[in-house]
């Protein structure tokens, strides 16, 4: 039985790479596309038919558009290429916000752009974005990390209402906490005297402190969640994975459906009488 190929961004690490590592015992041929190929030198090195390693700046719209013109008979494309820069707005800096938004969001949206004619084509497909639970609920110091991460789940949604009748699926994953690099790797602006007793600086130290030793997601179960859900034939829009993503996401749909209930006088008291508004079916 054929294995379908798959490509991934940001596979060296964390997430990735343990999707990446199931991905080949299972026997599926693999792009990994990452800025260090070296950091995938053992995996090559043991699956040197199936694993191909392509060294990709996602920020940069021509490399990420010169691999995918390389692997147009990708069968699964996976977001996972992220980071983010925490503190308060007022201390990111023009080049932290260009960065934020473009690794985050615009690399997906022209990676997405960049395979959706040749699955389109096909008439098959699987796009699998890998969001956060920062993708649905907002904390202090994540600004501009929330901000695109919103963004990728709008963006998402709305294509995969555009591609399903193409029989394209859409995953958006939403991971909690996971034990790898991230904290490690998160990039922390200046702080400035005005937030370092706020709420965002608060939120630094916790995170600092606490942030390794409070991390519950296994990277490996996740690898495996995210593989079951891809072999579905018709898997959910969004998958949260994690008991703390479980945890603020429910919290977070709760108030936020408590607050909508509130205004249901105020919200049919403005409507033209008669009219139902502007319901997409």
């Amino acid at each position: 039985m054929s294995k379908s190929k798959w490509f991934i961004t940001g596979a060296s690490g964390g997430l990735g790479l343990a999707l990446s590592q199931k991905l080949l015992a299972a026997g599926h041929p693999l792009v990994a596309a990452v800025r260090r190929p070296e950091a995938l030198q053992q995996l090559a090195t043991q699956y040197p038919q199936l694993l191909q390693v392509e060294q990709v700046d996602v920020t940069d719209r021509q490399q990420v558009q010169a691999v995918a013109a390389r692997h147009q008979d990708a069968e699964v494309v996976v977001n996972n290429a992220g980071g983010a820069v925490i503190g308060a707005m007022e201390e990111l800096s023009e080049a932290d916000i260009q960065q934020q938004l473009t690794l985050n969001l615009l690399a997906p949206i022209q990676l997405t752009r960049a395979f959706l004619p040749s699955m389109r084509a096909r008439r098959s497909g699987t796009f699998i974005h890998i969001s956060s639970i920062g993708g649905r609920v907002a904390f202090a110091g994540g600004a501009l990390y929330h901000a695109a991460k919103f963004g990728l789940e709008g963006f998402a949604e709305s294509v995969s209402q555009e591609v399903a009748e193409f029989g394209i699926r859409t995953l958006i994953i939403e991971p909690g906490s996971i034990k790898s690099d991230f904290v490690a790797n998160i990039r922390w602006t200046e702080e400035t005297e005005a937030y370092r007793d706020a709420a965002v600086g608060q939120l630094r130290r916790w995170i600092q402190q606490h942030g390794d030793d409070n991390t519950s997601g296994d990277p490996q179960k996740m690898a495996d969640a995210i593989y079951r859900a891809s072999q579905l034939q018709a898997p959910p829009l969004r998958t949260a994975l994690g008991v703390d993503a479980f945890e603020v996401l429910q919290g977070g749909y709760g108030r936020a459906l408590e607050a909508l209930q509130a205004q249901r006088e105020i919200a049919q008291g403005v409507a033209l009488p008669g009219k139902s508004g502007f319901v997409p079916q």
